[in-house]
């Protein structure tokens, strides 16, 4: 696949008119929590380990998505792409680059979520989401785990898993709580 395909595959993700929501309400209709990290301080200022030791992240791995940096960039790409939701949180820190990360709300609607360096998204299990990276075509994320990293997608349809049967639970009844 050329680049101008390429392109195209992820322009297809762009087209969707953005709904502007603030933080506090993106938390409110999906449970995605944000945090701004300060990329110079972070391994002196101590806000990140206060945030891995609350949630009880205990591993972390590094990954870069470019064309040269990540094996089988295209099908890694279409994973990405592919709306899914997971079992476990999704805890990304976006170190260097940019890209994008869509989440469902309560209606169904997707709402875009540009993260930058910086930005660490918390997503809940369960929440129909994907990533796309912008037109720079880089990105380097921190990712964090509960224990051993588990990082399988479930592609949609999966609204008969427990994850999600939970996730809709919590949406519902507004029991998502966001750490301090």
């Amino acid at each position: 696949m050329d680049n101008d395909d390429q392109k195209d595959k992820r322009e297809e993700h762009h087209k969707y008119p953005p709904e502007f929501v603030s933080l506090d309400e993106l938390f409110k209709i999906t449970g995605v929590e944000y945090y701004k990290m300060n990329i110079d301080t972070l391994h002196t200022d101590g806000k990140l380990e206060k945030l891995k030791k609350d949630r009880g992240y205990t591993f972390e791995d590094e990954i870069t998505i470019s064309p040269d940096r990540l094996s089988n960039y295209e099908e890694k790409l279409q994973i990405f792409y592919s709306e899914h939701i997971h079992t476990d949180e999704e805890i990304r820190l976006c170190y260097e680059g940019s890209g994008y990360f869509d989440v469902r709300d309560k209606n169904d609607n997707w709402i875009r979520v540009q993260v930058v360096p910086g930005d660490l998204l918390i997503i809940p299990s369960g929440i129909y989401h994907r990533f796309t990276l912008d037109t720079k075509n880089y990105i380097v994320a921190k990712r964090f785990f509960v224990g051993e990293p588990i990082w399988t997608p479930y592609n949609r349809p999966a609204d008969e898993m427990e994850a999600r049967k939970e996730y809709i639970k919590n949406l519902n009844s507004g029991n998502f709580v966001k750490a301090n």
